[in-house]
Formats: structure tokens, sequence, C-alpha cells
């Protein structure tokens, strides 16, 4: 009986480790580039925001001219780093970036911005 206690014991503490996911849903994606109102040119922008500790994925979107009255998403992408270089053409759009791990997740981040 005391080596099944034993076994269960040392079962939960190597799985428990699973248990413990950061809570990262009050952290705030701070973005770098572009930033609001920014005037960018036609062509490739590289789109970057800060690091979230414990995040492992981030969830980057454009949307044109906005997501609320959105006629496009032109991004809804998973990435793993915290910049994605991205062509746009003539317009209007947002970008928003929310950081996730394997429980929770933060709000999203979201600016306005021209390409010209």
């Amino acid at each position: 009986m005391k080596k099944i206690y034993y076994t269960l014991i040392l079962a939960c503490l190597f799985s428990c480790e699973a248990v413990f996911v950061e809570d990262i849903s009050n952290d705030s994606i701070v973005l770098l580039a572009p930033l609001n109102n920014s005037q960018l040119n036609v062509g490739n922008n590289t789109f970057s925001w800060e690091l979230i500790n414990n995040a492992e994925t981030y969830q980057i979107q454009i949307a044109t001219p906005n997501f609320e009255n959105a006629n496009q998403i032109v991004l809804d992408s998973i990435v793993l780093d915290n910049n994605l270089l991205q062509s746009l053409d003539l317009g209007t759009y947002q970008w928003r970036v929310k950081a996730s791990n394997s429980e929770y997740e933060t709000q999203y981040s979201t600016v306005s911005f021209t390409v010209n």
C-alpha cells in the first residue's frame, strides 16, 4: 500500500508542473511600430511589439479600414516572434496583437495607421 501511495505522490509531483502556467491575462502588449496615426509607404513594412514574459505565441491581425467596420482582414496570423514583415497597399488600416500561452491570453493592443 505504501508503494502505491508513494507512486501516486511522485506522479503528482511530476505532472503538476503543467498545472502552473503563468497568468498573462493582465499583461499589456506594447506596440512599437507602426505607432498610432503613422504614415507608411506602400510595400513591405515591419510590425513589431515588445515580448511578454511567459507568452508562447502572438496573434497579429491587420484590418482595413478598422476592426469595427472591417472591409477586409488583411492578415490573421499566429507567430512565435515579436515582429512580422507585411506588404500593404494604399489605404487606412488598424493592426493589433495579443499574446497567449497554454492557459491564458492578453487583450489585444490596437493602433491605426495609413499607407500612402
